[in-house]
């Protein structure tokens, strides 16, 4: 017989309803587990990532460098790419205006003012 068994079934129901209204009141504990879990999974990795640089800091330092290297290179080529003009990503590609033809005229706005073809 276990120790719910031997409680009085007044005091279950209450039990019953106190976890019912727990549910009800925090319908985001899954939400909390989750976060609670990264939170003890970043805890573990800065952890092991401590020992890691107490025992070896010349790796640590040279990752640091290298990572820092990296940065200041893709820094620099954002800026040539700037000053060259070109676009920084993308697939965008220049059009170049072109005169309309001689016999082509001027067509009117809804203002009534004169444009020359845009073509």
């Amino acid at each position: 017989m276990s120790k719910f068994d031997s409680l009085p079934d007044r005091a279950l129901e209450l039990v019953h309803a106190i976890s019912a209204n727990l549910k009800e009141a925090a319908p985001k504990a899954g939400q909390w587990l989750d976060t609670g879990a990264k939170l003890g999974v970043v805890k573990a990795g800065a952890r092991t990532a401590g020992g890691f640089i107490r025992r070896n800091p010349v790796v640590a330092v040279a990752a640091v460098a290298g990572a820092g290297l990296l940065w200041y290179a893709a820094a620099r080529r954002k800026a040539r790419k700037q000053a060259e003009g070109e676009p920084i990503e993308g697939s965008a590609r220049r059009i170049d205006a072109r005169r309309s033809a001689p016999g082509a005229g001027r067509r009117r706005t809804r203002n009534g003012a004169d444009e020359s073809a845009a073509e």
